[in-house]
């Protein structure tokens, strides 16, 4: 099931996530059983004697990627503070918030999945529906609902969401700071059918979920997206980990110690704050030739 939104008047607060108790009880226990599997279990030790330590102690400092566990990998400590500025400077950081139940915590895992745009890369199929499929991208105009959308179950997947209410909210908030970003894609009949969310910070963007309700419209935003940031000067989009939508792109792992130096050279220096939009058709962008000149950006 997902998270229920709702949406306010256009003109009015901005929209509150909340979850039923059904919801959340399933939730509780669908992140405990996750947490128990056998390639996880030896590091809930770790993980609680981390938390518990630092709700006891109230240490409320952000941790950096230097303070990643290696079990488990890439724990740095709680996120107990996710307002706009703290939120893109732990991405700064090298870290990302990230938690089924209790305590939101930061993370900083040992490889990261990343796509430099000039080893970016898009099939021919993708290009054919790109151009000849009739679907619309757009920018930062239903960041609520695809996030909503992200939050749903997958086919055949266990109905365990990390985009929690307070995940949402940070979000949202972000968003409204002009931080974080939404694509969609829109088919013919106006629907939204496709899209994602993530966060930019410097010259660097961080993806956090995606869907696709009709074959390959993730890939379509993707692309859109990825073309956008390419013209925009950014370096590089961090996928975090593999995934069935990123594989195939261009995207490659690199260890933490490169990720770092990333976000040292190009996470600081704030661009492109504010409200995105597509200043290309996807005429343009299914010729996409990562590598060569970009028009210059609007």
């Amino acid at each position: 099931m997902p998270v229920p939104l709702v949406v306010p008047s256009r003109n009015g607060p901005p929209p509150i996530f909340a979850e039923t108790m059904g919801d959340r009880l399933r939730r509780i226990a669908l992140g405990l059983a996750y947490a128990a599997k056998p390639a996880r279990v030896a590091g809930v030790p770790a993980l609680l004697a981390l938390s518990a330590r630092q709700l006891l102690t109230g240490d409320r400092r952000l941790p950096t990627s230097a303070d990643a566990l290696d079990a488990p990998d890439g724990l740095c400590g709680l996120a107990r503070d996710l307002d706009p500025e703290t939120l893109v400077e732990g991405y700064a950081r090298g870290m990302y918030p990230f938690g089924h139940v209790g305590p939101l915590k930061w993370w900083a895992t040992r490889q990261r999945m990343v796509l430099f745009f000039p080893e970016a890369h898009l099939a021919k199929r993708l290009r054919r529906q790109i151009r000849n499929d009739g679907y619309r991208v757009t920018f930062d105009q239903a960041f609520p609902d695809v996030m909503r959308a992200c939050a749903r179950p997958r086919t055949g997947r266990a109905p365990l969401t990390w985009i929690t209410p307070r995940m949402m909210r940070a979000f949202q908030a972000a968003h409204e700071a002009g931080h974080a970003h939404s694509f969609e894609v829109w088919n013919a009949a106006g629907e939204l059918v496709g899209g994602g969310y993530g966060i930019a910070f410097g010259r660097l963007f961080s993806t956090e979920s995606q869907f696709s309700h009709e074959p390959n419209t993730s890939k379509i935003g993707f692309a859109a997206l990825n073309y956008h940031l390419d013209r925009w000067g950014f370096v590089c989009n961090d996928g975090k980990d593999w995934s069935a939508t990123i594989d195939g792109m261009g995207f490659r792992l690199i260890d933490r110690d490169a990720y770092d130096a990333l976000c040292d050279e190009h996470g600081r220096k704030l661009t492109y704050v504010g409200r995105w939009s597509v200043e290309a058709d996807l005429d343009e962008i299914s010729k996409w030739q990562p590598g060569a000149a970009m028009p210059a950006a609007a």
